[in-house]
């Protein structure tokens, strides 16, 4: 597979009529092949909402997504984002939703593609009250981070561990006591939430910048793929089911010379993990993140907790879940549809290598993470499809808050790289609302005044996107497995953001749809 070079405009979808709701069968599918085309499969690190029993019941130290991306306003720096604490109803008070004390929050870096760290930029929270005798997270109308009303608080240190061959060779503190911008209780306690977040956007030696705080959710899609996959007749399609819900943010923005090996090897790969600490005071890993979505699907329930606590190195113990994926057979018990042959042997994904002539780097180690080149400067005007519609800069060359990674993870598995060109995507173009243009780019949060966000799901209207599900499912016949060749062609979808209904039509023989060749 090479960079697209590709240059198509204003791409509609022409057709929209089977709901594909593979993404859990193609995920699975193309981790089964990703896992299957390398002897020893490094980390498959998952988009995880709530998706292991033990860090369900723990959602501060649940990572839910990963994003890199070279800075659009300072091309010469790369952007790190990751979110935890998922599902936050924004008026859920009066405690809200504080970072955990007993957790160190992570970023990695990895400059040589050997699929060991490189670089560590670990967070560290500390809760500060100036009031016990009230059970108020404020006391009156918050003004700034300071100011005395605002009677919970939080602080936080970053700390940068170098490593060789996975072993740390020095640590550095960066910063010290930076200020955590609270949640948004409501409009009438924190009536210029810009302010607030503005001041908590800090500056720290080196040229840095760092962030933590509320931030909405930006990642978009429909969860209720678990509903007996979109409610077992695709009547249960199209809303975005993450509106309305806000996530904790750390973001940071590093020069990317200090991350990449070198001008020459400008490739990067970054994931996120959270450790807590245990009862005998020492750490235990219980989340890991990358790409977008793995672990809620294709990893049984009896892995899950091992696979968060695990290493890259010991992914080889999970290689059974990706080459007999269990969604492909979910998907036949329900729609008839026949999972492909076992085991899936049949795909390579771009996930575990990168893109070659992109982000792929010369020497790499193949490993699940998000990998960006950081020398591909950014575009004026980010194309939701990203490499698949012409735009190097976009998914899956890292990942920018605004890439449709279910659509794109959808038309690559279908071998759009390789010429089965197809327009598979789902109803869910965009995120709510709007990010920003400047560090942290994330949205604001939703203010917990505002009662209707939270509740308010955009309702599917499948006469508008499908031409009506009878209309839809009357047309289904032998090509139609064709979601048998998305369920086989799949971890990017599970990868890209498991859990949207997927929508094309297509008349295309399964033989002439192969994953990226």
């Amino acid at each position: 597979m090479t960079a697209t070079s590709t240059t198509g405009t204003g791409r509609t979808r022409r057709s929209r009529g089977v709901a594909l709701l593979s993404c859990g069968a193609l995920a699975a599918g193309a981790l089964a092949a990703a896992g299957a085309g390398v002897l020893q499969p490094e980390a498959a690190r998952a988009s995880s909402h709530r998706e292991a029993p033990l860090i369900s019941g723990q959602p501060q130290f649940d990572t839910t997504d990963v994003y890199a991306f070279v800075s659009p306003d300072h091309p010469d720096s790369t952007t790190l984002v990751a979110n935890w604490l998922p599902f936050q109803e924004p008026a859920g008070g009066p405690n809200f939703f504080p970072f955990a004390e007993d957790a160190r929050y992570d970023l990695h870096v990895d400059s040589d593609g050997d699929a060991r760290d490189d670089l560590l930029y670990r967070f560290t929270f500390t809760d500060h009250r100036k009031n016990e005798n009230t059970f108020l997270y404020n006391t009156g109308a918050v003004e700034s981070l300071d100011d005395p009303d605002l009677n919970f608080t939080q602080s936080y240190d970053i700390e940068l561990q170098r490593l060789e061959h996975g072993k740390v060779v020095s640590r550095h503190q960066l910063a010290k006591g930076l200020p955590v911008a609270p949640s948004h209780v409501g409009k009438a306690s924190m009536p210029d939430y810009q302010k607030l977040r503005d001041q908590a956007v800090r500056k720290v030696p080196g040229g840095l910048k760092a962030f933590a705080g509320q931030a909405d959710d930006p990642f978009f899609l429909d969860l209720r793929v678990f509903d007996l996959l979109y409610g077992g007749d695709l009547s249960e399609v199209g809303n975005d089911t993450l509106k309305g819900y806000n996530v904790n943010t750390i973001a940071l923005q590093v020069p990317s010379s200090y991350l990449r090996e070198s001008e020459k090897q400008p490739v990067i790969g970054v994931y996120a993990t959270t450790e807590r600490k245990n009862a005998d005071g020492g750490w235990t890993r219980v989340s890991r993140l990358g790409m977008p979505l793995v672990n809620e699907v294709v990893n049984p329930v009896k892995d899950k907790d091992r696979f968060n606590a695990s290493s890259p190195e010991n992914d080889g113990d999970f290689l059974k879940n990706v080459t007999e994926p269990e969604l492909p057979k979910l998907i036949e018990g329900i729609y008839k549809i026949k999972a492909p042959a076992e085991p899936r042997d049949d795909l390579v994904s771009v996930f575990l290598t990168g893109v070659e002539g992109l982000n792929q780097h010369p020497n790499g180690r193949p490993s699940e993470m998000l990998r960006l080149n950081t020398s591909v400067k950014p575009v004026a005007e980010p194309k939701r499809l990203g490499v698949l519609d012409g735009d190097n800069a976009g998914f899956p060359n890292g990942r920018r808050l605004t890439d449709d990674v279910l659509d794109i993870a959808l038309q690559t598995v279908e071998g759009e790289l390789v010429g089965a060109k197809n327009d598979l995507g789902d109803a869910v173009d965009a995120n709510d609302k709007e990010f920003g243009r400047r560090f942290p780019y994330v949205a604001l949060p939703t203010a917990g005044s505002d009662a209707e966000a939270a509740q308010a799901s955009t309702k599917a209207d499948a006469t508008g996107l499908t031409g009506g599900v009878s209309s839809l499912t009357s047309g289904w016949d032998d090509d139609t497995v064709m979601l048998a060749s998305a369920a086989s062609g799949a971890v990017t979808v599970l990868l890209a953001g498991l859990g949207r209904a997927m929508w094309t039509r297509s008349r295309r023989r399964p033989e002439q749809r192969s994953w990226l060749g």
